[in-house]
């Protein structure tokens, strides 16, 4: 199948090009918009207590007041508010009123809204949209912050506008800059690696284009598909896209030119030596690229929507670029030749690579040693893994730098944490009769009683009367671990217990959100890792034709696993003091680590088998693939390691950590387990890695053909890996 698919491309080049280019300006042009939401209560199942009372405030209060935003007012010298000063807080909260922005009703403040302290006032931003943080709502923050600079000049005073809406629009102004900054850095470092590994221009640049053109693709199968089956975007997956997209499409390129590369030092003419490259590394990169992609769909079972959300959409793109891997890139070539490698003679010879083959001979004359080394490594980066503590706190991890952070940081020294967002707590009267008004009234105090609690407003009633709510403010930040422990335990216990008789009651808002995410998450672990493994395993036997080899690849991938999410708790949480790390960097480490690692082990169990099967010896064998394979691997891993590691860059501290795990998650994988671990285990336990398949006198790689004897000098050897 791939030898047609490499005559077809290579015969037809601008055919192919010219397909790519009609489908990237079509989807470009004519697929839908992308749509995100920010609103995690959009990503959570109706089960989820928070959920429900979104559902119950959709219903009981259609014109419900939101908090929107909170503008935190204080002198510029730090001093107490004097009169004049509490009465340019009101004259400025009038004026804002008066401004009658798009999605904001009201601007409130009152005296009550001054700081015991005296040096603070806060003025209440509502709004009666069901999510005040759209970009409308994010547009009107701004036009606030601005209108509020002309106001207060001159005045001695300085304002901060922070809340949910101020955040949103902060989190997503410092996002674009992120993912520009991710952007143009993985470009200039893909560029210079290849440049250096190959020493053309042509081929440093010619695979950024491609990807460019997959990146566009895939951006519109992805709207396409989130436009018919209604799926959500996380506003967050665009940095990971872009690393995924340029990593592993980088990677798969590679793969290809060194094999096109290594028949053109053999003497074969350009247009039949990419042939045959696609032929020989097809069902490798397919192979790898089908890990990746069924290791993507796992996260379909994951209870979060945004998981759930995130997962089609890099698996369309992984997709994306396994095709063009296959057709646009040797198309490319094939309208090169050897122009691409321009002006680079190194094409024509093979390199010594000394120290590969030093590390080849070293992992064939002392497996054991070798194989016991890497196996403690692992096992001691492994240990950090069982302190690893999640966090929720998205705030903690935006720049400091931030306006809605330093207002909330200025609000926390003389208010409650909470004020810029209050968790909601609501009473229900199920068969819809009014609720007892001195119930009620007793149900709030016993709410304000709760340790931690700072105030909580009286009871707002519906239409009705069948339906109360409260606003709970907490002692702690909305998104802090505190509040999400606080309402998770002693709020929802003192609220479910002292509910009126005959009512039901409810805690959400956004920390109820947090608190249920962090249960979805311990489900997700529980079952997403299963499924994408079991996936994998199949995916690996399918390839090897062997039960045993996929076995151990995936206990040894396990264990790179544990030692990569050990190694970011040593560093994030034991060396930088973090209190979490990003709740969801298991799933995020497993996935990259587990999947793209087994790209690597694919390359290298494929060369192992290769010589085993020729006639050589164990120990020649693992000296030859560990020799011939480390430049593939060496460079894609480099390469592919860097783009993630771009991320480390950004100012956002959980895309640090995302960053560095994956990236030496990816190192640790290539260098440790795919060229030394691997094959030493390989060598050590022999012909039985193969079972069943090595007795049945085919080559394992190409069903049909009969078992290869030792090769003859000057043959060709059939492989389904890649080597420089």
């Amino acid at each position: 199948m791939f030898g047609r698919i490499g005559r077809f491309t290579v015969n037809r080049p601008w055919l192919v090009i010219v397909a790519w280019i009609v489908a990237t300006v079509a989807l470009a042009t004519l697929a839908p918009g992308l749509k995100s939401s920010t609103d995690q209560a959009d990503f959570l199942p109706s089960r989820y207590e928070s959920a429900q009372v979104t559902k119950i405030q959709e219903k009981a209060f259609p014109q419900q007041e939101t908090p929107a935003a909170v503008v935190v007012f204080k002198r510029a010298d730090g001093g107490e508010l004097t009169t004049a000063d509490k009465a340019t807080v009101t004259k400025v909260a009038k004026e804002f009123q008066a401004k009658r922005y798009k999605t904001f009703d009201k601007v409130l403040t009152s005296p009550e809204a001054v700081s015991k302290d005296g040096r603070m006032a806060l003025a209440s931003v509502v709004s009666t949209e069901k999510d005040p943080t759209t970009e409308a709502g994010q547009d009107s923050v701004r036009k606030l912050r601005e209108d509020g600079k002309d106001q207060l000049r001159g005045t001695g005073l300085k304002m901060g506008v922070t809340g949910p809406t101020a955040l949103a629009l902060d989190t997503k102004d410092a996002a674009g800059n992120t993912d520009a900054m991710i952007m143009m850095a993985t470009l200039l470092l893909i560029i210079v690696l290849l440049g250096v590994i190959f020493r053309s221009p042509l081929i440093a640049l010619m695979p950024v284009l491609t990807i460019a053109l997959m990146f566009i693709v895939a951006n519109g199968l992805i709207a396409t598909a989130s436009n018919l089956f209604g799926l959500e975007a996380d506003s967050s997956n665009s940095a990971i896209l872009i690393v995924v997209l340029f990593g592993v499409g980088t990677d798969y390129i590679l793969f290809l030119l060194f094999r096109y590369r290594e028949h053109l030092r053999e003497g074969r003419a350009p247009k039949q030596a990419l042939i045959d490259s696609v032929s020989r590394v097809g069902e490798t990169i397919a192979s790898a690229a089908s890990a990746v992609i069924v290791a993507f769909l796992a996260l379909l079972f994951s209870t979060m929507g945004n998981l759930r959300a995130m997962g089609p959409s890099l698996a369309i793109s992984v997709a994306v670029t396994l095709v063009a891997a296959l057709t646009l890139v040797p198309a490319v070539f094939s309208l090169l030749g050897t122009k691409a490698f321009w002006p680079s003679k190194a094409w024509q010879r093979a390199p010594r690579n000394r120290l590969a083959g030093r590390v080849g001979t070293f992992a064939s004359r002392r497996p054991g040693l070798v194989a016991a080394a890497s196996t403690g490594l692992l096992a001691v980066l492994a240990i950090g893994a069982f302190g690893f503590k999640p966090g929720f706190d998205q705030e903690s991890s935006l720049p400091k730098s931030l306006e809605s952070i330093q207002a909330n940081a200025d609000l926390q020294k003389s208010f409650s944490a909470g004020e810029t967002d209050p968790s909601l707590v609501f009473v229900t009267s199920p068969q819809g009769t009014p609720l007892d008004k001195t119930a009620l009234d007793s149900f709030r105090q016993s709410v304000a009683k709760v340790s931690g609690v700072g105030e909580v407003s009286p009871a707002r009633l519906s239409a009705k009367g069948d339906v109360a709510q409260y606003d709970v403010v907490l002692k702690f930040r909305p998104s802090s671990d505190q509040a999400i422990n606080l309402v998770a335990g002693d709020l929802r216990d003192a609220v479910h217990h002292n509910a009126p008789k005959g009512t039901k009651a409810l805690v959400g808002g956004k920390t109820a959100v947090l608190a249920d995410i962090e249960d979805a998450v311990n489900h997700d672990y529980r079952l997403v890792f299963p499924i994408a493994a079991f996936a994998i395993l199949l995916i690996l036997g399918l390839l090897l034709r062997s039960v045993v080899a996929p076995l151990y690849l995936m206990l040894a991938v396990g264990l790179g696993f544990a030692a990569t999410l050990g190694s970011s708790v040593w560093l994030f949480q034991n060396v930088k003091g973090e209190d979490g790390l990003l709740f969801s960097l298991p799933i995020v480490v497993y996935l990259f680590v587990v999947a793209i690692g087994t790209d690597y082990n694919i390359l290298m169990v494929a060369r192992l088998r290769e010589e085993v099967l020729s006639g050589k010896s164990t120990a020649e064998s693992v000296r030859l693939a560990v020799s011939q394979s480390a430049p593939t691997i060496g460079s894609a891993a480099v390469i592919l390691a860097g783009t993630f590691g771009v991320l480390m860059l950004a100012d956002n501290s959980m895309l640090q950590e995302m960053g560095f795990a994956v990236a030496f998650g990816i190192l640790l994988t290539a260098f440790v387990m795919a060229l030394l671990l691997v094959p030493t285990l390989t060598g050590l336990i022999g012909p039985k890695a193969w079972w069943p398949r090595h007795r049945s006198g085919q080559h394992p790689g190409h069903p049909g053909q009969p078992l290869a004897g030792p090769r003859q000098e000057g043959q060709e050897p059939v492989t389904t890996g890649s080597h420089s």
